[in-house]
Parts: structure tokens; C-alpha cells; sequence
């Protein structure tokens, strides 16, 4: 057995040491919650020193008080054993309650600390994350994370003060009984150090394992990928993928089941050992007269608890090392970046004019985007797919496209709009539209150059005010699952029912939202799909009317939409550009038509740029964008 204890160990993948600085940084979690477990330490002690009466008073009725008949000495011991037994009932109850308040505070602080830190990543954090695994962060390795502050750290003090405190017993009863008993202890120690590396091996294949299976259950249970797997018809697929992951959990449990019964097999057998040399010499003892039968009942009492508390010492270690696999986890997270970060002395935008200036824009999405966090095992032939962020229009017809690929997003990019403007950016699919977009409210930041608004570099002011200050309608409506009030709100918490209203007949949808059984208090569903991709849409321009920015940025994605509710959306964008600066990708040629500046883009340049007139006389892209395009649309 330990043999294959060895061959385990000795196969083991190199992990991360246990560094001082790493267990300061853990040890902070628990600094907030010092006197409760100070008061829990306490209450141990105490219960340890109570356990150690009862061997004593159990020797002493053996020995004395039973062979003397002392019919009241007897009571009073058994009275005595019930009363230690009802004070370490209340101790563990008051202790039990303590550890959970501070198990359960570490992990809302944990939670809390990656989800403030989630919050302030740019957006190129999530698309190179599963949402999945980051539930898995959150879910999972905090809870085993907390265990090193709360579980194994009360376990490791309990243990040591147990141990001392049982030896100074032993010893004052038999010093050769407790050398005899203490042989066996520096075997438990090897025992802990060949199976700790190897358990926390198996733990963080364990915890990657869940993660890649929350990742694909993520996926494949919200309701776009449900639709996705029943429209394809891939349930069996998904089913047998999945399969497989939960199969990988299963077989990671298992080893970890395995290795901590080989643990406690082995621990077992030493206990055994340490048991039959106690009794067979202490027997001895006995025989020779050298002490009493009560004093080796007490001293094997001793002995059992002293082998509980060696074997929770060397126990430590493997439960520490598999919850400090749940930390790395926990910080890999908390050490990424803030990527979009803000200014010590940032500057609050209060009055915008809404000017915008793009100066020589230079954006790349960074070599090698790929998963920022720690790879996961993940299985199954959909797995190695990479998604990544693309512009989502569709404008030439097939024969007039050409290839988009490139180094550099946007490079270069450089134009000037003036206060309330209506600014449409036109061009191929993938030309960069959706990436400038995302420069102006700092969804990412420029990798070279700089964007001014009212002549102040985005940069230096602070993002609550520029958020403030920017509203988008997206290609793709984003909705909770909640009552269309509670969506609305979440532009403006403190807007009354009137402004609600006006709002929505601003975006044409009051007259629907009045119609509905619950009116403003209807549920959408996930993601909206209650409703159409029209009323979804009027509902996210009344949301950004309802914010009053003064900027609007837009995708004028509505070709998907019938002609009815295509009218009424462009009738309420109407309404919300007025005395907004506005950028728009332009889908429709009233829009472009309407515009005080034609931004063209290709392959991340503005390559032309004017109002329609003068577009069309360059006879350049814009031009033939017009002919195959535009044109058709119109006619």
C-alpha cells in the first residue's frame, strides 16, 4: 500500500508551492472575524480540558470507589460524567454556531470581492471567459476556499492544544506507556506528506472538471442555446457531451474518495499498532503489579484521543493544500488586470455638449485572446472552438465582399463630430463599425491614440459619469428575467410610473405594454423571449430613453423585423437622436441620407468619409456600397 502511496506521489504534476506570502493573503479573509474566533479557540480549549476528566474519573472509579463500595462517591462521579458531557453538548453547540458565521462570512466576502472584481473587467474578459466557469469560481472554490480559514485552521490549533494537553497527562500517568504510545506518530506525518500533494492534484482536476461542466450546462440550459440544440436537433448529442464531463467529475470523486480510504486505512493500521503495544505492555504492567487496571483504562482513553488529535495535525496539511487549490483559483481571478481602469484624480463629466473627437485610433484585439483564466480539461468534439467577438452586420452581397482579416481591429481611425450630430458609419461586415462603438462608452480602450469628448481624453474621466453620459441600443436586446418595469428601471431606479410611461410612448410601446394582463408588471422570460424581437427592441430605446444620455450610440439592426414594427422603431429612434449626438451603424438609407457625417470603414480605416452628395461623386466604396445595397433597399 505504501508503495503505491509512493508511485502516486512520485507521478504527481508540479503545483504551485505554498508560499508565506500566499498564506498571509489567505489569512486576511479571516482577519475581520479575529474575536469570534478567538471565542472559538477558547470554547476548544475548554472542551479539551473537560474530555481530559473523563478517563481520570472513569480510573478513579475502577480503582477506588467501586472496589470500596462508596455508593456516594459513585453517584457523584456519575453525576459529575453526565455534567461534562451536558457542558461539551453546549460548547459544541455555541462553537458550531460561531464557525458558521465565520465559514459563512469568508465565503460572502470571497464572493463579494470576485464579483466587485468581475464588474471592473473590460469586456474583453468575458468573451474570453465561459460564464460557467466563472459561476464555478464563485461557486465552488469559495466554499472550499473558506475551509482553509475556518476548518482547517480551528483543526490544526484544536489538535495541537489536544495533543499537549493529553501528553502532559499520559505522562504524569506512565512516562514508558507514552514514549511506547508517541512511536507510531512520526508514521502519520509520512503518511500526510505522500497523500497531500497528490489529494490536491486530484481536487483541482476535480474543480476544473466541474467547471467545464458548469460551462457547457451554462450553455446549452439558457434558452438562445436550448433553441440552438432543439432547432439543430442535437439533444442526444448535448446529452452524451455532457455525459462525459459528469462522467470525469465522477471518476475525480472517486480518486479522491479512494485516495483519503487509503489514507485512513493506513492511519487505521498505525492506530492499531500503537493500541496493541499499550495494552500488551500495559497489560503486563498489571500483572507485575506496577500499576492499576483503572490507570491503563485511562491511559488507552488517552491514548485514543491523542492518535484523533495526531491524526486531525496530519490531516491538516491535505485538508490546507486541497483548499488552497480553491484560493489559486479564487486569486487567478482577483490578480487579472483592471483593464479599463480609472484615474486617481479623474474628473466627473457634469455638462456635455456632446463633441467627440477620435485621434489617430489604433485598436487590436490582443495576440493570443484565448481563455484569460487557467485552462479547464475539457472534452467532446464542440470543445475546442474558439468564439470570438466580431461585428454582427451583413451588408455586400457575396460577390462584392473581400476579406476583413487583419492585424489591427481599427487603425488610424481619425474624425470629428460636433454637438447633436447624426453621424452613420457604413461598411463591410467586419469592417470595425461594432469595435468603434464599443471605444466610446470605454467597453475597451484604444491601444494607441486617444478619443476626446468636449475636447476631454475618455481616459481621464471617470467611468460612472462617461456611463452616464453614453446610451446604446445594441444589435442583440438584453433583457433580465423580471417584469418589464423592473428592466426599464435599471437605466433610472428613481424614475416615477409617469416617466415610465412617457418613455415607452416615446418608443411606441406603451400601447402595447398597457394591453398586456400585468401590465408594466409582466414578466418578459429569459432574455426577453416573451416577447418579439420588435417589442424587445422598443423596450431597450424607451430603457435608454428613460437614462436621458447625450450620446446615443445604436446598431440599426432592423432587418429582421416585419415593416410594422420596423416603422415604429424608426419613428421612436426619431424622437430619442433629437439634440443627441448620435452614432449610428446605419442599416437603412434614410438614415445615411439623414446623417451630417458618412463615416465609411473597411478593414479598420476610415477610408472616406462626407455626406451623401459628396460620397457618391468620390465614386469610391460608399458608392458601390449605394449601388449594391442601398440602392435595392430603397427601390
Amino acid at each position: 500500500m505504501m508503495h503505491g502511496i509512493r508511485r502516486l506521489a512520485a507521478t504527481e504534476e508540479k503545483l504551485p508551492n505554498m508560499t508565506w506570502a500566499l498564506v498571509k493573503r489567505v489569512f486576511a479573509y479571516a482577519r475581520p472575524y479575529r474575536l469570534p474566533l478567538l471565542v472559538i479557540l477558547l470554547l476548544i480549549s475548554a472542551s479539551s480540558g473537560l474530555n481530559l476528566l473523563n478517563p481520570l474519573i472513569l480510573r478513579e472509579m475502577i480503582d477506588r470507589t467501586i472496589p470500596q463500595g462508596n455508593v456516594r462517591r459513585l453517584v457523584l462521579l456519575a453525576v459529575t460524567l453526565l455534567l461534562v458531557a451536558l457542558l461539551n453538548g453546549a460548547i459544541s453547540v455555541v462553537n458550531r454556531r460561531l464557525n458558521a458565521s465565520v465559514g459563512e462570512g469568508v465565503i460572502r466576502d470571497l464572493r463579494v470581492s470576485l464579483y466587485a472584481h468581475m464588474q471592473r473587467m473590460s469586456l474583453r474578459f468575458f468573451t474570453n471567459n465561459k460564464v460557467g466557469e466563472l459561476m464555478s469560481r464563485l461557486n465552488n472554490d469559495v466554499v472550499g476556499a473558506q475551509n482553509a480559514v475556518t476548518n482547517s485552521v480551528i483543526s490544526i490549533v484544536t489538535s495541537l492544544v489536544q495533543s499537549i494537553a493529553v501528553l502532559v497527562v499520559m505522562f504524569t500517568l506512565d512516562w514508558r506507556l507514552t514514549l511506547i504510545s508517541m512511536l507510531v506518530a512520526p508514521f502519520f506525518a509520512v503518511v500526510a506528506a505522500l497523500l497531500s500533494r497528490r489529494l490536491r492534484s486530484i481536487v483541482r482536476k476535480q474543480l476544473e472538471a466541474n467547471a467545464s461542466m458548469n460551462a457547457m450546462m451554462n450553455e446549452t440550459l439558457n434558452i438562445g442555446g436550448t433553441l440552438l440544440v432543439k432547432i439543430f436537433g442535437r439533444q442526444a448529442q448535448e446529452v452524451e457531451r455532457f455525459s462525459r464531463r459528469a462522467n470525469q467529475v465522477k471518476e475525480y470523486g472517486i480518486n479522491r474518495a479512494q485516495t483519503g480510504s487509503i489514507f485512513g486505512a493506513i492511519i487505521g493500521l498505525l492506530v492499531a499498532v500503537g493500541t496493541a503495544l499499550v495494552y500488551g505492555l500495559g497489560g503486563y504492567f498489571v500483572i507485575s503489579g506496577v500499576f492499576t487496571v483503572g490507570t491503563i483504562v485511562a491511559f488507552s482513553s488517552f491514548m485514543l484521543s491523542l492518535y484523533g488529535s495526531v491524526q486531525s495535525l496530519v490531516n491538516a496539511p491535505v485538508d490546507f493544500a486541497s483548499s488552497f487549490v480553491s484560493f489559486e483559483r479564487v486569486f487567478e481571478v482577483l490578480d487579472q488586470p483592471v483593464e479599463i481602469s480609472e484615474k486617481p484624480d479623474a474628473i466627473a463629466l457634469t455638462e456635455v455638449e456632446g463633441e467627440i473627437a477620435f485621434e489617430n485610433i489604433t485598436f487590436a484585439y490582443q495576440a493570443g485572446d484565448g481563455v484569460i483564466l487557467s485552462d479547464v480539461h475539457r472534452y467532446g468534439s464542440m470543445d475546442s472552438i474558439v468564439t470570438t467577438l466580431s461585428d454582427g452586420e451583413s451588408e455586400l452581397e457575396p460577390e462584392e465582399r473581400r476579406s476583413q482579416s487583419r492585424g489591427n481591429a481599427l487603425e488610424n481611425v481619425s474624425f470629428h463630430v460636433k454637438p447633436g450630430q447624426l453621424v452613420a458609419l457604413v461598411g463591410p461586415s467586419g469592417a470595425g463599425k461594432t469595435t468603434l462603438t464599443y471605444l466610446i462608452p470605454r467597453l475597451y480602450d484604444p491601444s494607441s491614440g486617444r478619443i476626446t469628448l468636449d475636447g476631454t481624453d475618455l481616459r481621464d474621466v471617470t467611468l460612472e459619469s462617461l456611463t452616464r453620459q453614453v446610451g446604446m441600443v445594441t444589435q442583440e436586446t438584453y433583457l433580465f428575467h423580471d417584469t418589464i418595469r423592473t428592466n426599464l428601471l435599471y437605466s433610472r431606479p428613481d424614475a416615477s410610473q409617469a416617466e415610465l410611461e412617457e418613455a415607452c410612448m416615446a418608443a411606441n410601446i406603451h400601447d402595447f405594454v398597457r394591453e398586456l394582463p400585468d401590465g408594466y408588471d409582466t414578466v418578459v422570460g429569459e432574455r426577453g423571449y416573451r416577447l418579439s424581437g420588435g417589442e424587445k427592441q422598443r423596450l431597450s430605446i424607451a430603457r435608454v430613453i428613460l437614462k436621458d444620455p447625450r450620446i446615443l450610440v445604436l446598431d440599426e439592426a432592423t432587418s429582421s423585423l416585419d415593416s410594422e414594427a420596423e416603422a415604429l422603431i424608426q419613428e421612436a429612434l426619431k424622437r430619442v437622436m433629437l439634440k443627441r449626438t448620435s452614432i449610428v451603424i446605419a442599416h437603412r438609407l434614410s438614415t445615411i441620407l439623414a446623417a451630417d457625417l458618412i463615416l465609411v470603414i473597411d478593414r479598420g480605416r476610415v477610408v472616406e468619409q462626407g455626406n451623401h452628395a459628396s460620397l457618391l461623386a468620390q465614386k469610391g466604396l460608399y458608392a458601390t456600397l449605394y449601388q449594391t445595397q442601398f440602392r435595392k433597399l430603397a427601390e
